[in-house]
């Protein structure tokens, strides 16, 4: 089942993007734009 996570910046902490994960998978992590960095950061799933 698919469900509704949020993606944090690992610099700054805001929160950004909305995803969709299967609960059975991993944690993801990708590279996305950060507007309060003004740059491209990794952001993980919130916990």
């Amino acid at each position: 089942m698919r469900e509704g996570v949020i993606l944090r910046c690992t610099t700054c902490k805001e929160e950004n993007y909305i995803a969709k994960n299967d609960k059975r998978k991993e944690k993801i992590e990708v590279k996305k734009h950060c507007f309060k960095c003004n740059s491209h950061q990794v952001h993980k799933q919130k916990k």
